[in-house]
């Protein structure tokens, strides 16, 4: 096990369990002591935790992880996802994508489409609107791509830009589709996210799209978080994978939503 994933392991378990200790954590990961110990000091230098004298404790009341320490969360279901979604897109289009790992995973998907390689005589191949500043970063050097990045305030925990400049930029966009990552989707409650600020971001993209797409592992099916984005009959189709349960599935169906499980 790499350092860089025994720090994913360990921030996982911390979020899971509230608070880590040593040697449990040592027997866990099957290392010693001493690396857990110098992992949770690394970790803590980071701001990503707080150093007890047994061990750690979630830094701060509210906890996100943030967007480096996330990639390998149920990896091989975006992998999948992704791949999905771009096939969705037509060449020329003007697409919109939010930040998250898994957005994050289509627009890699997107560059490695060997239809986008190039772009026909005096237009780009695609036009990318984002306010995901990794996402920007990784397709700004596709020459065939046209990258379209908001201004705003950035958010460490997920590269997004949010705040008034960057919603006024996005009100004065077109998209064709708007690939959204979300922290929920509910049949019932719509799509959400933690965070006011993306959420109100998210919406506004939405509001701007022809069609909407949410890209969505299983687990964050028929469950709810703090801050809506949007009603379930504004989402024209969700690509998730298998996990999905039948019963879910046919809820979002019934709503109007396409359901691809990929």
């Amino acid at each position: 096990m790499t350092r860089k994933e025994r720090w994913q392991t360990l921030l996982d378990l911390l979020v899971e369990r509230g608070e880590l200790e040593v040697e449990p954590a040592a027997e866990a990961l099957g290392v010693s002591a001493a690396t857990i110990r110098r992992d949770l000091d690394q970790l803590a230098e980071q701001q990503l935790l707080v150093r007890t004298r047994g061990g750690a404790v979630l830094h701060g009341v509210s906890y996100e992880l943030p967007l480096r320490y996330r990639t390998s969360r149920r990896a091989a279901e975006k992998g999948r996802i992704s791949e999905t979604v771009a096939a969705l897109i037509v060449p020329g289009e003007v697409i919109g994508l939010t930040g998250g790992t898994t957005t994050t995973e289509v627009a890699r998907a997107l560059a490695a489409r060997p239809d986008l390689a190039t772009g026909s005589t005096g237009s780009p191949a695609l036009t990318v609107v984002t306010n995901a500043l990794n996402i920007a970063g990784e397709l700004v050097i596709r020459p065939q791509f046209k990258i379209v990045l908001t201004g705003g305030v950035a958010r460490p925990q997920s590269y997004e830009l949010t705040g008034p400049l960057a919603m006024q930029v996005l009100g004065q966009l077109s998209v064709d589709t708007a690939v959204v990552g979300v922290d929920a989707f509910d049949p019932a409650d719509g799509a959400a996210t933690r965070h006011e600020d993306e959420a109100a971001m998210n919406r506004l993209l939405c509001e701007r799209a022809r069609r909407v797409v949410i890209a969505a592992d299983s687990s964050k099916l028929g469950v709810r978080a703090f801050a809506r984005i949007v009603s379930t009959d504004a989402v024209d189709v969700l690509v998730t994978d298998t996990g999905l349960s039948p019963s879910v599935a046919e809820a979002f169906e019934a709503a109007g939503v396409e359901v691809i499980r990929a």
